[in-house]
């Protein structure tokens, strides 16, 4: 049996809110042994802890959403720095950048994300990165920002390859997702080829982003198994290979023992 790590997953979204156990289910009976789920603003965080109390096999990462960056309070940097005390909270985030939707300023979000690196780094705790249209903003603050001495995950990563080593220099794990699985996504393709074995991690960000063949419905956790297939099938390697590696990967990311 195959062993697979969900490194990102949104299981108390409302998506899941009629059949949350059975997904559970599905995922483990798919060979998800591991996962992480995301608390991103005032309303996941305390969900996302739920979950991690209630499994012992899901864990939580905490952090402010860049789309969510008009709405944090001082209060709440310390409130994330008092919940990473919890052993059950292995990184922060997602945190970064996102220039697609227009709800929060740029330069909000940029102070945001600045000071939620200058947090990991205090508590030494890797970084989940969301990137949606801003890669090159991403790569000059984690640069000003002295990322690379905690590192993390570049969730779902969608930049080009020059911006994939970027990332690598910088102590950064580059995870991939549903468009993986897409028959269009040349781009994710070439940089997966590219990553050293040793830095790639997969991931569902469910309930979005699924994988083909279910593209359009509601992404779950058991689907990490056909981004590893997809993996398996690019890199010339058994789905096995690819699972041992991606969850040993994590489990080093997370610090998980």
């Amino acid at each position: 049996m195959i062993s697979l790590f969900d490194t990102h997953t949104h299981l108390d979204s409302p998506h899941f809110d009629e059949d949350r156990e059975a997904v559970i289910e599905r995922a483990r009976a798919a060979g998800v042994d591991l996962m992480v789920n995301i608390g991103f603003n005032r309303e996941t965080i305390p969900t996302t802890l739920a979950l991690a109390e209630k499994y012992d096999f899901i864990y939580a990462a905490v952090g402010w959403h860049p789309v969510d960056s008009i709405d944090m309070l001082p209060e709440d940097l310390n409130w994330i720095e008092d919940l990473c005390t919890n052993p059950k909270v292995v990184a922060i985030g997602e945190i970064g950048l996102d220039y697609h939707w227009d709800t929060s300023p740029k330069d909000v979000q940029h102070r945001v994300f600045r000071e939620q690196i200058r947090l990991a780094k205090k508590l030494k705790k890797p970084i989940i990165i969301h990137n949606r249209d801003a890669h090159e903003d991403i790569v000059k603050l984690l640069k000003e920002e002295n990322a690379s001495e905690v590192g993390g995950i570049m969730h779902c990563f969608s930049g080009s390859p020059e911006t994939a080593q970027k990332c690598l220099d910088m102590n950064f794990y580059i995870s991939f997702g549903g468009p993986l699985t897409f028959k269009n996504a040349r781009v994710p393709k070439e940089v997966l080829a590219m990553v050293p074995s040793d830095r790639i991690l997969i991931e569902t960000d469910a309930p979005y982003l699924t994988p083909h063949p279910f593209r359009g419905k509601r992404n779950e956790t058991s689907y990490v198994s056909l981004v590893a297939e997809a993996a398996a099938e690019i890199l010339g390697k058994s789905v096995a290979e690819i699972a041992n590696l991606t969850t040993e990967n994590g489990k080093k990311c997370f610090g998980i023992v």
